[in-house]
């Protein structure tokens, strides 16, 4: 990792703080009938498409039904995953008073339980961002993401690793809920993952027997095509779900930190943590609402709980407030962020001394005792 040198003094931290809960005060006051109407909206939409879908796959025996069928499901998985899923479980509607996008209440189209999902990310990975040894998200405790993560020859299948948790992405974001590495370290016992594994076996079933059971039944003689559709649809929600997720976690440039570097934190600190360790990506309308708006990583990371379809709007007000306290704001195109998070997985699989070390330029202290370190 290398040192960055921006810094901040305790003022202006305690500035960034107040500057950033303006922003999102303003959100707050704001909310209303058209966030109410905009999500209504897409949960129509989705339904509408997992609708045509199933339907079309009825006449899959004609490939363009099949394929338009595939496409249709799809795109209402990835809609349930992004823009629906993941954004309800956030409690982002939950001011609305509707049990049906309740945090409490939602299930999504996914092999993984909300309850333990909201725990390792709403909790685990929100509280904890980029923080090196708390925040699991950092590799999923299969991948080396980070130089701080001490090399082995285990990783030198770090590209296979990230092949195969991009294929079946939805099962690794189920089994990560299990801790499988405190399990292997001693740190956890297999009796204390009883009650996140009964909900784990639960709701991996039921998505089984729906996916590839159920649904491919009902439509008879097509069983094998519509078996082979929902999987194939299964496999691009997949495959899209994670390309967005490591493009803002995992790009050149975004920081990393130390328990000790965040011990004490204030708002500011915090807030200034989640911008360095998040990036964006850029892209019009249609991509970002495919994307859960995670697009905009960096706003999502400072407001988890507002509305998403409201960062394309503060974005801006966003990026002016990094540029006035002199911070990064780590944006760029869907190719090019994928390419430097692919880049990074190839480099991190050798062993350190196989790889040049970068210039070291003097460290930046962000506060009393705090250094910031960019993966």
């Amino acid at each position: 990792m290398t040192e960055q040198t921006a810094r901040l003094t305790p003022a202006q931290f305690e500035a960034l703080g107040r500057d950033l809960d303006a922003v999102r005060q303003r959100v707050v006051d704001d909310l209303g009938e058209e966030d109410r109407a905009y999500i209504n909206e897409v949960v129509r939409v989705q339904r509408l498409l997992e609708v045509a879908g199933r339907g079309l796959l009825f006449a899959g025996f004609f490939p363009p039904a099949w394929l338009a069928g595939v496409t249709a499901l799809s795109v209402s998985k990835i809609l349930d995953n992004m823009e629906i899923g993941h954004n309800v479980l956030h409690g982002q509607y939950d001011w609305m008073r509707d049990p049906a996008l309740n945090s409490k209440m939602f299930d999504w189209d996914l092999v993984a339980p909300a309850a333990n999902w909201q725990h390792s990310h709403n909790y685990i990975h929100h509280t904890y961002t980029n923080i090196l040894g708390k925040d699991r998200d950092i590799g999923y405790g299969v991948l080396r993401m980070d130089e701080a993560q001490k090399w082995n020859p285990y990783y030198l299948g770090n590209p296979a690793y990230a092949v195969a948790v991009m294929l079946f992405f939805q099962w690794a974001v189920m089994l990560h809920d299990l801790e499988a590495d405190k399990l292997l370290s001693g740190e956890k016992t297999w009796s204390d993952t009883a009650e996140v594994r009964n909900r784990m076996v639960r709701k991996g079933f039921q998505q089984a027997v729906k996916d590839y059971v159920l649904f491919p039944a009902l439509t008879g003689p097509m069983f094998v095509t519509t078996l082979a559709g929902n999987a194939t649809a299964n496999l691009v929600r997949n495959v899209w779900a994670f390309s967005i997720i490591f493009c803002g976690h995992f790009p050149n440039g975004v920081a990393t930190f130390t328990e000790a570097e965040t011990a004490n934190e204030s708002r500011g600190q915090w807030y200034y943590r989640q911008m360095l360790g998040s990036a964006n990506i850029t892209g019009g309308p249609l991509f970002h609402i495919l994307s859960g708006n995670l697009s905009h990583q960096i706003e999502h990371h400072l407001f988890p709980d507002i509305p998403a379809r409201r960062y394309p709007q503060i974005a801006p007000e966003v990026r002016a407030i990094c540029a006035k306290y002199g911070l990064p704001y780590n944006t760029g195109g869907f190719a090019s962020q994928l390419a430097s998070v692919a880049a990074k997985i190839v480099k991190l699989a050798l062993p350190d001394w196989l790889r040049p070390k970068p210039a070291t330029p003097p460290a930046g202290t962000v506060g009393p005792g705090r250094a910031v370190r960019a993966a």
